[in-house]
């Protein structure tokens, strides 16, 4: 049985899902990076928590979301996104250190359509797509004390995304079928 790792990387959380080729859950979780410091920090700890995630499975394909790339105007400086283009890059060549093969990059644009998300205008993607997973999964997250999903749960959904959308560019490529 192949397993497919799915990141969703951020320098804050990063959310993974474990998938098999048949699409179950193998396990879905985060890596909670908030409490450190700095950059290396984070990395390092990362680097240490993805080489026990792959060591316990035998991961056959990972995908990871691609970074942000453009301005969010009131979300984004060029810093955030310098910052976060490095993490996301270290994350890359740690899966690739302990799989032993490249990770592939998927925009999280294309990870929703490849899962046949519909992104209804004037809406949030990452609600719609979280909303898609509970539904999918028939998931309760964790709430905090105030009755509100807990943060991560919404890392883990998108890594769940990415999974999904990994496997569903295996099975086009299986296919013979041109990957948009």
């Amino acid at each position: 049985m192949s397993y497919i790792l799915g990141l969703d990387v951020s320098t804050s959380i990063i959310g993974y899902t474990i998938i098999n080729s048949d699409q179950a859950v193998i396990e879905i979780d985060h890596i909670d990076l908030r409490k450190l410091k700095d950059l290396w920090e984070k990395a390092d700890y990362a680097r240490n928590r993805l080489k026990d995630i792959i060591a316990k499975h035998d991961i056959t394909s990972t995908y990871i979301e691609e970074s942000l790339q453009v301005f969010r105007s009131g979300f984004s400086s060029a810093h955030t996104l310098s910052t976060l283009s490095k993490f996301n890059g270290l994350m890359f060549y740690f899966t690739r250190e302990y799989t032993g093969f490249n990770p592939i990059s998927v925009s999280a644009s294309s990870a929703r359509k490849l899962c046949g998300i519909k992104i209804k205008k004037g809406t949030k993607a990452k609600i719609q797509a979280f909303e898609w997973v509970t539904q999918e999964l028939q998931m309760t997250w964790p709430l905090t004390r105030h009755g509100n999903v807990q943060q991560y749960c919404y890392d883990r959904s998108d890594s769940y995304v990415i999974a999904r959308a990994g496997r569903a560019l295996q099975l086009k490529t299986i296919n013979d079928e041109p990957i948009k």
